[in-house]
């Protein structure tokens, strides 16, 4: 029998797999996610989360607490009567309640392989170590951070290039149906768990902004990770002057190259730019203000002041 199932989850990295378990043919009973935020040019309109939208276009019911601590809403939520609960990037911490407020117990998809990149910002932390795989995780819940019992595993590859946009997109296709192949082995009866080792644990804490200017004194690979592990948010930065204005310069996309000089320093005509060891040719950026463009169309519009140094 289909599974009567809660989903909580809040970014549009979440919404493949809320589509999916619905498609599947399980009872999406309701569904959990962050409330409404100020969004818009003035930060004025309270906008759904992406999961709210998708929720809605199935006609699921939708709650939005903000905790999950207080005796009501943890009985709310088991008067549910539901089998499992889903959660993919939530955003709020479960207690032990609502992990015990189903049949079958809560079940989370993560974005990397566990216990590596464990925390808020897996996916991002990943490609700025230069990792050369990552994955998706189906794993029961438990009240520390990531750390429960792994049933399902999916393993990707990073491309030396690939941003974490890229990534994150790559990532929600393979968690949707990892998900669904899950909760067919829960309804089932035959899904394993795994223990998690005990050697290996990385934690991947959230990016702060005063991690995301670039040290253009660090060696090119490291430069370069930093640049595609933030792109396209929040976005690793340097300043740089134009017309005798300094301005902040963000870069979303960049490859290794050749060349020396000092850090900072414009190699070429074509964005090279030198690092502490090698260099980095940017190829794709965004003026404060402006769209993304390509380092071609960025030279184009900008003569770069001093024979042209990032910092």
């Amino acid at each position: 029998m289909p599974l009567r199932v809660i989903f909580m989850g809040t970014p549009d990295f979440s919404v493949p797999t809320l589509a999916a378990i619905a498609a599947a043919g399980h009872e999406v009973v309701c569904v959990y996610t962050q409330p409404p935020r100020p969004a818009g040019r003035r930060g004025l309109e309270l906008t759904p989360t992406p999961v709210q939208h998708e929720a809605e276009r199935l006609g699921i019911e939708v709650r939005t607490p903000l905790s999950l601590k207080g005796e009501a809403e943890q009985e709310a939520f088991r008067a549910l009567g539901a089998d499992v609960a889903v959660v993919v990037a939530y955003g709020l911490l479960l207690p032990r309640a609502i992990l015990e407020g189903t049949r079958l117990g809560c079940y989370n998809g993560h974005a990397s392989l566990l216990p590596r990149w464990r925390g808020a910002a897996p996916i991002q932390r990943a490609i700025m170590a230069g990792d050369n795989e990552t994955g998706m995780m189906v794993m029961k819940m438990d009240v520390g951070l990531d750390t429960g019992p792994v049933a399902l595993t999916a393993k990707v590859e990073i491309g030396p290039d690939m941003t974490a946009g890229e990534l994150h997109d790559l990532l929600m296709r393979e968690g949707a149906g990892l998900m669904v192949e899950a909760l067919a082995k829960l309804e089932q009866g035959n899904l394993s768990l795994t223990a998690q080792p005990e050697d290996g644990v990385v934690y991947a804490k959230k990016i702060d902004k005063a991690e995301t200017r670039i040290d253009w004194a660090k060696p090119a690979a490291d430069v370069h990770n930093h640049i595609r592990g933030l792109s396209p948010f929040p976005g690793a930065w340097c300043e740089v002057t134009i017309g005798g204005k300094v301005e902040r310069l963000k870069v979303l996309r960049s490859t290794l190259g050749e060349g020396a000089g000092s850090p900072g320093a414009v190699l070429d005509g074509n964005l090279m730019v030198a690092c502490g060891e090698g260099a980095v040719r940017l190829l794709e950026v965004q003026r404060a203000g402006g769209k993304i463009i390509s380092a071609e169309e960025f030279l184009r519009g900008a003569k770069l002041d001093k024979g042209g140094t990032l910092s």
